[in-house]
């Protein structure tokens, strides 16, 4: 038997993360081109019920794949937009993170956090799609210690009550 086991739609294991991310997106298939424009996905599949909403679809963002499908109340299944937000930030490393965010904003993602140099050692900020998704996205700059990010940190964060 084969190692790598054949996904509805021609998705192979071998192209998801331990973790893949599965977005519902109220307009799904705008959802796409929104992602091919603001991040340079490719589209891998999409497969559309007869009344064009899309049931299952997926795209490449660098290496990572991401699963994305219709809202349908009916199965439980509802958008950040229908729900009002969400709690979820999903993290994107690139390897140009301010025209990477440039050029998400110019598409149409709010700016929900200026790129910055971080204490932890990456250039870092956060945006927020059109479908009400969040994505942080970082370049990184360094590697440091534990240490080293701790005592970043103190200077970053100093404790409560004392002077900034």
């Amino acid at each position: 038997m084969s190692e790598v086991q054949e996904k509805p739609g021609g998705i192979r294991s071998e192209n998801c993360q331990a973790i893949t991310p599965h977005l519902v997106c109220a307009g799904a298939a705008d959802a796409i081109d929104f992602y091919k424009k603001a991040f340079g996905a490719e589209e891998v599949m999409r497969l559309a019920s007869p009344n064009g909403k899309l049931m299952h679809a997926a795209i490449k963002i660098g290496n990572a794949s991401v699963m994305l499908v219709d809202e349908l109340p009916e199965w439980g299944s509802s958008s950040p937009l229908t729900l009002g937000g969400s709690p979820v930030t999903l993290h994107l490393y690139v390897a140009d993170v301010d025209a990477f965010v440039a050029r998400a904003v110019k598409a149409g993602a709010i700016l929900r956090m200026p790129v910055e140099d971080m204490f932890w050692g990456d250039r870092y900020g956060i945006i927020e799609d059109p479908f009400g998704h969040k994505w942080s996205v970082a370049t990184h700059l360094r590697d440091m210690s534990g240490d080293e990010i701790e005592e970043a940190m103190k200077k970053f964060m100093p404790p409560r009550g004392s002077a900034s």
